[in-house]
């Protein structure tokens, strides 16, 4: 299975907390378990992780250490993931079928690289294997790549045959019918957009989830879906464990916004910056082509604004954007009237890329709107893009009695609707391929994805405790300062305040981080 070991601040989600490690391979024995228990990463350059291998241990080389603090020698934990056997200690082991198959019959290593570990033995026979995929949330490109390898890995990997699809989200367990899945059916949906088990938000009942997967004999579960349904992931999986029944749950994290912890980035993603571009072009074209002319795109981001930073890192053709993390206010000295004439002055057009969760409460305000939430728990966006489309149209031409050519562009549906590109395809395979493993291997209640560019497992608990944000004093929104030249907003005392502590919890952090 992909590295199972993982190492986590007890006091902060950042990546940065996160050292390089070496996994090294000398006199390694064979591998029948990993080791469940909790070790920490001390002031010594590496500790051993000791399990069930006959007084052996592993060794855990740490090269990028960060200070640590005299008074606590916990600065790192190698936290465990959970584990079938914590609550059914006499399960039963068997010879892992992945070695007597073409693919991994010529490897002969325990450790093929430091990332990508094969266990000897798993913890369920192929033939009793009763697997199951369900897709939650709001669509994103790769989810047909990810259902499409999990069928097909467990399928030409581990011999199983009985897939099963649950189709319309966690409703669908006890109010839809399901539909087979094997390597023919699914063959070609990595080509299409969506998800072919469709989706739905809300509807997640555990106790009627659980008995559904008790009914049908299932006994591997795979969620792949955002926050709130790995929230959910990790509810079925407490009740499992509750239960004390054999079932793996693995849950594959999908955000298009790239705002889930402690992974390095969400499936996706990639795909959406690209197709981001040909929006932005787009407006460009449009703008440069009138006198005056103001675009304005407005991409996803209901709280993190990665795609509008990464999309206008990209595209070098955007002159301002803004995102949630990041206030702004309009009139006055600094403010973006004035940036935007100074613009019109200097080039004669400008594109603006807007974030759909930046400027919701200057929304709120001009319409008297109330804190609604859709199905997932989500708060409901106003349009931020109508909106201020509107305000620099009636400043302008109220105000400063300048003419101006708006043009506005919401391609939110035509870049989540894609398929996803090559990058992403590959990334998507891994993390399925990485899911199933770490199932057969008897691993339960974890998520999986790359930490630092390294594939590990993940207690699900981890990636729903907080969300992923751009942070304003790191270099990457220095690097979109320095590139579109666009002010920081830092005028208005209301902006200073937020900021201010934004910064004091930064630092406080840093304390314990590296950077």
């Amino acid at each position: 299975m992909d590295a199972a070991f993982t190492s986590f601040s007890p006091y902060s989600l950042s990546r940065n907390s996160f050292p390089s490690t070496f996994l090294s391979t000398n006199n390694f024995p064979s591998l029948t378990s990993l080791s469940f228990a909790k070790f920490v990463f001390t002031k010594q350059s590496y500790l051993s992780l000791r399990g069930p291998f006959n007084s052996h241990s592993i060794k855990v080389q740490a090269s990028e250490i960060p200070p640590t603090d005299p008074q606590n020698e916990e600065d790192f934990i190698l936290e465990d993931v959970p584990h079938l056997t914590t609550f059914l200690p006499d399960l039963a082991m068997y010879t892992n079928p992945l070695k007597k198959t073409q693919a991994y019959a010529i490897v002969k290593q325990t450790f093929v690289t430091p990332e990508d570990v094969v266990a000897h033995k798993v913890y369920f026979k192929s033939e009793e294997v009763r697997a199951c995929i369900v897709t939650c949330g709001g669509l994103c490109p790769g989810i047909n790549t990810v259902i499409r390898e999990i069928v097909c890995g467990l399928n030409s990997m581990y011999g199983v045959e009985e897939i099963l699809g649950i189709q319309g989200g966690y409703r669908g367990f006890y109010s839809k019918n399901t539909v087979q899945l094997t390597p023919k059916s699914v063959n070609d949906i990595h080509k299409r957009g969506g998800t072919f088990l469709q989706t739905s938000r809300g509807g997640h009942d555990t106790n009627k989830i659980v008995d559904n997967i008790q009914d049908r004999g299932i006994n591997q579960v795979y969620i792949i879906g955002g926050d709130g349904t790995q929230k959910g992931a990790a509810a079925i999986y407490k009740e499992v464990e509750r239960r004390g029944i054999k079932v793996a749950v693995a849950g594959i994290p999908k955000t298009i916004d790239n705002d889930i912890v402690v992974i390095d980035k969400s499936f996706g993603f990639d795909t959406a910056v690209e197709e981001a571009q040909r929006a932005i072009n787009a407006a460009h074209v449009e703008v440069e082509s009138v006198e005056n002319g103001v675009g304005i795109v407005k991409l996803m981001g209901r709280y993190s604004g990665f795609i509008a930073m990464h999309a206008t890192l990209a595209s070098r053709d955007v002159d301002c954007c803004l995102i949630p993390e990041s206030p702004f206010y309009l009139e006055g000295q600094g403010g973006l009237f004035e940036f935007v004439e100074q613009r019109l002055k200097e080039n004669g057009h400008m594109v603006i890329v807007l974030a759909e969760g930046a400027g919701q409460e200057y929304v709120a305000q001009s319409f008297h709107a109330s804190a609604e939430k859709d199905a997932s728990g989500n708060r409901l966006l106003l349009d931020v893009g109508l909106w201020l489309t509107q305000k620099i149209k009636d400043h302008f031409t109220n105000v400063r009695k300048m003419a101006i050519n708006m043009k506005y562009i919401d391609p939110t549906y035509m870049i989540r609707a894609i398929p996803s590109n090559a990058s992403d395809n590959i990334y998507c395979t891994l993390l399925a391929h990485s899911a199933i493993h770490g199932a057969m291997a008897g691993y339960t209640g974890f998520t999986v994805g790359p930490v630092n560019s390294r594939h590990a497992y993940i207690p699900i608990s981890r990636v729903t405790e907080t969300t992923n944000i751009v942070k304003l004093t790191d270099r990457m929104w220095a690097r979109l300062l320095a590139s579109t030249n666009q002010p920081s907003f830092l005028g208005c005392e209301v902006v200073q305040e937020r900021f201010a502590n934004t910064i004091d919890d930064d630092f406080h952090n840093l304390k314990i981080t590296s950077i």
